[in-house]
């Protein structure tokens, strides 16, 4: 019995020790697990065939890495536009003379080089406190600006490449000057402004100036004739008046825009508007162009012979020239002694008004043609103004000659000698506009002395290759900004007459 016992005990012992040590083995690992978390049970493993990567170990992307670009890859840009776009809303105080613009522009850089910095012309700031500019941005960023005279230089954050969009936002208040009729102080830009009958935004909102060759074109202005070079752009101008008495004339039809008056305007050198309580207005349809002769009071009779004239060159112009360019055609009687043309728009002087004898023998029929002229030679074919001011008021003076010789044959000799009544053939064609001594002989020298030049080029080489020339000329630089080399390459493949002997006679530097 003692020798069982103590088997027994023995090996009870030994149970004990293992249970111990099981027990011991349960703490520990209860221990570790930290909580008293019940395993999830899987009652099938899921097999791999793939066993799954340690997260030590780094993911390869791809065995051969991409070598880097030597140029770095450009970033997505809008699609080019064909030309600049501007936006403006304008709110003409006429009581005050002061206009508030809000001008949004959206700018290509079609020049084929990376442009550093922007050219605008302001020409408001040739007056004390006439351009207050309140906002500038760059793509919504404020930025610098430094502003002399009409040069406003915009330097740009990043330099914009060729065929990229840019766009300017500006807010700014306008000053008008007074200009009244005959203001002999009155000398640069002498339309804008205000009189006591009328006030004229002519050149009023700033615009970049085009480039070309490397620079900016923007001449400095001179006593008379023109300066300003003009790309051709597409408008939207929103307008209105704290004066509901007064009427508008404008450089498109008008529409209405909630509180607005709209004004859309396709491909357009420069937007005008003039404003009075006085005027009153013709209209008159050529086909679906509307014309328009504003006028003051007592000029009626004038002011229908204005009208006449201009539907009548716009009918003979779009047969010799090619089609008309836009939808509408504002003629404007002008408080002041001066003509001159815009987009869609002229002004006619205020003299001519009253020197009209009810004929065609007078200046307001000859001149009425000519700045409806302008239209195919300024507005569709622009020019150098400054340096180059014969290549289109040549071409204008000389469509004088077409009115009358398809309206008032009688007319012609009148129209030789009283409209050319200061023409000196001792000068040259092609004279810059500061290069003359003064008015008259810039008129004798671009306007008259080019319209005899053109009548002899008429006579050496015929009208058949000389009308086709001048609808080929239009055509091939419309939109554009035409030189005299352009005209003279273009006249040479219509014609293998030689004409040299007259370039030689007319022109400082022969053709």
């Amino acid at each position: 019995m003692s020798e069982i016992f103590y088997k027994i005990r023995r090996r009870g012992r030994r149970l004990e020790q293992l249970y111990i040590i099981f027990a011991l083995f349960v703490l520990l690992l209860t221990a570790c697990a930290g909580s008293p978390t019940i395993p999830a049970v899987i009652e099938t493993p899921i097999a791999s065939a793939t066993p799954l990567l340690a997260t030590t170990t780094p993911i390869v992307v791809t065995e051969t890495p991409i070598p880097p670009t030597e140029t770095p890859l450009p970033e997505p840009t809008a699609i080019p536009l064909e030309r600049a776009q501007y936006t403006l809303y304008a709110t003409l105080d006429y009581a005050a003379k002061i206009v508030e613009v809000e001008e949004n522009i959206l700018y290509p850089n079609q020049s084929g080089e990376t442009l550093n910095d922007l050219l605008l012309a302001v020409e408001p700031n040739f007056w004390a406190s006439g351009f207050i500019l309140h906002e500038l941005t760059v793509d919504d960023i404020a930025t610098n600006y430094t502003l002399e005279g009409q040069r406003m230089v915009i330097p740009l954050a990043a330099p914009l490449a060729p065929n990229q969009n840019i766009q300017i936002k500006m807010r700014y208040t306008l000053n008008l000057p007074f200009a009244e009729q005959g203001d002999p102080s009155v000398t640069r830009a002498r339309i804008y402004g205000y009189t006591n009958r009328q006030a004229n935004l002519t050149n009023w909102y700033p615009f970049v100036v085009p480039r070309q060759n490397g620079a900016w074109l923007l001449p400095e202005p001179w006593h008379f004739g023109e300066h300003l070079v003009y790309d051709a752009v597409d408008y939207e101008v929103n307008f209105k008046t704290t004066d509901p008495s007064v009427v508008v004339a404008a450089s498109a039809n008008a529409e209405p825009n909630a509180e607005w008056t709209r004004y859309t305007l396709k491909q357009g050198r420069a937007f005008v508007l003039s404003a009075s309580p006085e005027f009153k207005m013709y209209s008159q349809q050529v086909g679906d162009i509307s014309v328009y002769s504003y006028y003051y009071p007592l000029f009626e009779i004038p002011a229908q012979e204005v009208l006449n004239v201009t539907v009548r060159s716009i009918q003979l112009f779009s047969q010799l020239y090619g089609e008309y360019p836009h939808k509408s055609l504002s003629a404007v009687q002008g408080n002041f002694d001066d003509g001159m043309e815009y987009s869609a728009f002229y002004f006619q002087s205020y003299g001519f008004y009253n020197l009209y004898d009810g004929t065609p023998n007078n200046h307001l029929t000859a001149v009425s043609a000519h700045e409806t002229a302008h239209q195919w030679f300024f507005e569709s074919v622009a020019n150098d103004q400054a340096n180059e001011p014969w290549v289109d008021e040549m071409l204008c003076t000389y469509s004088e000659r077409f009115y009358y010789e398809n309206y008032a044959p009688e007319s012609l000799n009148w129209w030789w000698t009283v409209r050319m009544y200061i023409y000196n053939p001792d000068t040259w064609v092609d004279l810059r506009v500061n290069e003359n001594s003064g008015e008259p002989t810039y008129w004798s020298s671009a306007y008259f002395h080019g319209a005899h030049f053109l009548e002899e080029l008429r006579i050496r080489i015929g009208d058949e290759a000389f009308f086709a020339f001048l609808k080929d000329y239009r055509s091939q630089k419309a939109g554009q900004i035409a030189t005299g080399e352009a005209f003279f390459s273009i006249l040479r493949e219509h014609t293998d007459v030689d004409f040299s002997d007259l370039t030689i006679k007319y022109f400082r530097t022969p053709r």
